[in-house]
């Protein structure tokens, strides 16, 4: 076995599919014989017979199921019916259409094919109309009427110098068509049932037709008479003339006259002389049970024959069953050579089988077991029960599987390791109702333990010959039998040791046995529904078991005792198998889940959506590293335990990054920017982008080199940075940057290329609200500046020219928090103040006033401290007589007097005055030009001569 380098499991991926491809309909087989085309719903499949693989799928655009489809005889055309009315011709091996066109029925085409030159093409319809249609000039050539009902059979003369074409409906009439008269010239009346298939001798001189009458008709087209009809005894849904080349001796022909096959209800190809109508030759097939419980000789319908094909290339013939498998034999001998199911249906249970396990044994809802091929999907039908197998259990060898099913019996069932051939060597009975649960031991191939649903279980013993006998399989007899349950037994597992057994049931309960003589161990409760499924652990002592109520719980064997429980399932759990060594579980649902757990955490550490249906099928390998699942949707899946690839991948993906890590790290310190820009591209490092364009743009040329940089990017990485924008577009502080992106982007890359750029549509979407954002504060920005701009130009700044000396009485002014500087508003010449009434000269003459008692004051300050001069006293003198006089046009700056100064009673009426003109000459200014006059000019006149008040205050 082989040892996971890791302990657990994390994580499961597909490793190859078993699908339904078809699911009945035509069926055709291309000239070489290596493909295999049918239909499935609303797609025509084609199987690769090398493989078993469908390697191409043709599929519908308008999801209507496929009525007909047909391919050229020189397999380079495939044409298409869908219930829409639409014709549809395809390049199957490019999967591409090439052309679309109405069919011009009235009704979905029921019939197609081709003539021999791959030029023309007629469809039958179910409105009793043939059309011919000229694939190569692309028109109808023909409208036939005349037919009863649906057109099912339509077939052009291998001698397409004669232009003639056979059609069948459901008047059971084989009528003849001359394609050069557009008339029927001739109908031919012989079966009184629906003609099922029409095959011509290679001179194109004899018919033959076969039908649901159960009689072949073979047909001379010289005279349109029938020489010959075959009583064949079943209902014949297809017939093929064997090849004049080849020797048949083996298939009992003996002459050069017309040999044909026949395929029908009963299951097996016939072959008949024409001539004599005699069957000279019966194909061979496995014992079938239910021979002996139908009556009349007649075959049920599972193992009636649908379809039978000539593969002359490969000299096969090819038969398709009503339960949609595909048979392929020696056109020889008759000898089966290779099976496809093209249709699983439920599947019920599977089971990995062989020594290596390299096939797979599958019950679906039939009483046919399937063993698959897993390299080559090549199916293995056993035939061994009579109703649906239900359950299945292989022996720890892998060569020998028990099943059991409706019928209340079971068989074992050797595989030859050598030839790969399945066979049955031994059956048992006894069980008065279904058995719906087996198990087989585990060390030795010594015995089988089966649940029914008479609630019982019966322990059958194997005899140690049983794998060498041959012949008839063994007669197997319960050693001992035991009621177990009160309701079903749905499930039966055994212990690695074979010394226990362990049955589930539908009433809540599993039990714990004794194998030796089924004696009753203990009982395990705690489970609120019905349990499914139970497995022994490999590894320790411990019961593991699933339920309907959703839960999985693991029991102890020594005290029965409930152990963990594991929660998380919404529906019911189907199947549980240990893994990992049985340090994990894993569990499937009837939802279609397959869940992966951790013993040890009780943490469900992986969820996989598996199916579509309920997964009643979960099996693990011998070397614990693969699992499959078989589901009711039809669908087996192989998944791969992909944990350590996946670990690998991520220790190297770690280690490619911080190698890319530091080589990006060297490019910036050596401010090599589109290789930077590059390498953080690929590395998905959006602020490492940014930083590099920040970079680039703090240079002298930086809108130069960014643009350069831009341009040299691939596109792939262009989309990358165009989606890096829209991130760094919705900060303020890298918005400058996108926005260089995006200009450089626009200017250089035209409307139709942008277009092409993957995700374009997201990015803008994420660019424009946040560049509109940025856009409006940049243009209140503006405004605000422009603003700033103006109030410098108007702004003068003042200040007291004071003589050398006073410098340092002005710093320390300073110092102590009182202003030395004074801004005055002047006004500004374009607004036009001097038409109205000369306010300007007035606020010139205010000025020069109020300059006036500065000084006048600044004088008398200075007097009192002795430094003052007797020209400025004077001026000073002049000054305080001249305000005293009280006239209005002078003193325009208001300066109050301290309270409780020397004079300040007598100034005070004069100061009140100059106060009330400087507001009448403010309010004329602002009237006059009101637009233009701000809040912060009135501020700024107002204020100039309280700055001047508090100057003189501190100066004092």
């Amino acid at each position: 076995m082989m040892i996971n380098c890791t302990p657990f499991c994390f994580s499961f991926a597909v490793s190859s599919k078993i699908e339904p491809f078809y699911k009945g309909g035509k069926v055709q087989i291309s000239k070489d014989g290596k493909y295999i085309f049918c239909t499935c719903g609303t797609k025509v499949n084609i199987l690769d017979i090398a493989t078993g693989r469908v390697s191409h799928s043709i599929e519908q655009d308008d999801q209507e199921d496929i009525t007909s489809f047909t391919v050229s005889p020189d397999d380079e055309i495939l044409v298409t019916s869908s219930r829409a009315l639409l014709l549809k011709q395809w390049d199957w091996r490019e999967n591409n259409c090439t052309r679309t066109w109405k069919a011009i029925h009235t009704a979905p085409v029921a019939s197609m094919t081709f003539d021999p030159t791959s030029t023309l093409l007629t469809t039958g319809g179910c409105d009793s109309t043939i059309k011919v249609w000229d694939v190569v000039k692309q028109y109808c050539t023909h409208n036939l009427k005349g037919s009863s009902g649906v057109v099912h059979v339509v077939e052009f003369h291998p001698d397409i110098s004669r232009l003639q074409l056979f059609s069948s409906s459901m008047d059971c009439k084989i009528r003849i068509w001359d394609l050069k008269s557009s008339k029927c010239v001739s109908v031919l009346e012989s079966h009184y049932s629906a003609v099922t298939s029409l095959s011509f001798t290679h001179d194109g001189n004899t018919l033959v037709s076969s039908g649901r009458d159960k009689i072949c008709t073979v047909w001379d087209l010289k005279t349109k008479t029938p020489t010959r009809t075959v009583p064949v005894f079943e209902t014949v849904e297809a017939v093929v003339l064997l090849p004049k080349q080849g020797d048949f001796s083996k298939l009992g022909v003996r002459s050069k006259e017309p040999h044909f096959i026949t395929a029908g209800s009963k299951g097996v190809l016939r072959v008949w002389e024409a001539n004599t109508a005699r069957c000279v030759f019966t194909q061979t097939v496995p014992a079938r049970p239910q021979l002996a419980e139908v009556g009349g000789g007649e075959e049920p319908d599972e193992h009636s024959l649908t379809h039978c094909l000539l593969l002359p290339a490969t000299n096969r013939i090819a038969t398709v069953t009503a339960e949609h498998n595909f048979l392929l034999s020696d056109l020889h001998t008759l000898v089966l050579e290779q099976q496809f199911v093209g249709y699983n249906d439920e599947v019920l249970d599977v089971k990995f089988l062989g020594p290596a396990d390299s096939h797979i044994v599958v019950a679906t809802n039939s009483p046919q077991l399937k063993v698959f091929d897993l390299a080559t999907s090549n199916c293995q039908i056993l035939h061994g029960h009579s109703e649906t197998v239900l359950a299945l259990d292989v022996f720890r060898t892998g060569s020998m599987f028990a099943s059991c099913a409706k019928d209340k019996t079971i068989s074992v069932w050797q595989m030859n390791t050598e030839t790969g051939v399945v066979c049955c060597v031994a059956q048992g009975s006894g069980h008065a109702n279904a058995i719906g649960s087996i198990s087989c031991s585990r060390m030795k191939q010594s015995f089988v333990v089966s649940g029914s649903q008479d609630c019982t279980i019966k322990v059958w013993d194997l005899p140690e010959s049983l794998e060498t006998r041959g012949g008839s399989p063994e007669v197997l007899h319960a050693r001992v039998t035991e009621k177990g349950h009160d309701k079903d037994i749905n499930s039966i597992a055994i212990s690695p040791n074979d010394k226990l057994l362990a049955t589930g049931s539908q009433d809540r309960t599993a039990k714990l046995w004794s194998s030796a003589d089924l004696s009753l161990l203990g009982v395990f409760k705690g489970h609120k529904r019905g349990i499914w499924c139970l497995q022994f652990s490999p590894m320790d002592q411990i019961l593991a078991s699933s339920s309907a109520d959703g839960t999985v719980k693991l029991w102890g064997l020594q005290d029965f005792r409930c152990l963990k429980t594991f929660e998380g399932h919404d529906a019911s759990v189907l199947k549980v198998i240990f893994v990992s060594r049985g340090t994990q579980l894993l569990t499937s649902g009837s939802d279609g889940l397959l869940k992966l757990w951790t013993i040890k955490t009780n943490e469900c550490v992986k969820t996989v959506d598996a199916h579509e249906d309920k997964i009643w099928g979960l099996h693990g390998n011998k070397k614990d590293d693969l699992v499959v699942t078989g589901s009711a949707d039809s669908c087996i899946t192989l998944w791969k335990d992909v944990t350590e690839i996946e670990l690998a991948e991520e220790q190297a993906k770690q280690e490619d990054q911080v190698i890319k890590q530091q080589e990006l790290s060297n490019l910036l310190h050596e401010k090599k920017y589109f290789k930077a820009m590059g390498l953080a591209i690929s590395l998905n490092q959006p602020h490492t982008v940014l930083m590099v364009i920040k970079g680039i743009l703090a240079n002298e040329d930086g809108t130069e080199q960014l643009e350069k940089t831009i341009l040299k990017l691939r596109r792939d990485q262009k989309e990358s940075v165009l989606r890096f924008c829209g991130v760094w577009n919705t900060n303020a502080r890298n918005c400058l940057e996108a926005q260089a992106v995006v200009q450089v982007l626009l200017q250089h890359e035209s409307p139709e290329e942008l277009l092409q750029y993957s995700g374009v549509r997201a990015a803008l979407e994420g660019l424009l609200p946040y560049t509109e954002r940025h856009f409006q504060r940049i243009s209140r920005l503006l405004r605000a500046s422009m603003f700033v701009d103006y109030m410098w130009q108007n702004m003068r700044l003042t200040g007291n020219a004071s003589c050398g000396e006073n410098q340092d009485e002005e710093m320390e002014d300073l110092s102590l928090g009182g202003p030395a500087l004074s801004f005055t508003i002047y006004p500004n010449p374009s607004m036009g103040l001097d038409s109205e009434g000369g306010d300007s000269a007035r606020l010139e003459e205010a000025e020069r006033q109020g300059r006036g008692e500065v000084e006048e004051e600044e004088e008398s300050s200075q007097q009192e401290d002795g430094e003052s001069d007797d020209d400025d006293v004077s001026a000073a003198n002049k000054g305080v007589k001249s305000r005293q006089a009280g006239s209005p046009e002078e003193g325009k700056e208001n300066i109050e007097p301290e309270s409780g100064s020397e004079g300040g009673s007598d100034g005070e009426e004069p100061m009140d005055e100059r106060k009330n003109e400087e507001q009448k000459l403010v309010r004329r200014e602002t009237e006059a030009r009101p637009e233009k006059m701000t809040a912060g000019n009135q501020a700024e006149t107002q204020s100039a001569t309280p700055r001047t008040r508090r100057e003189m205050r501190l100066r004092r």
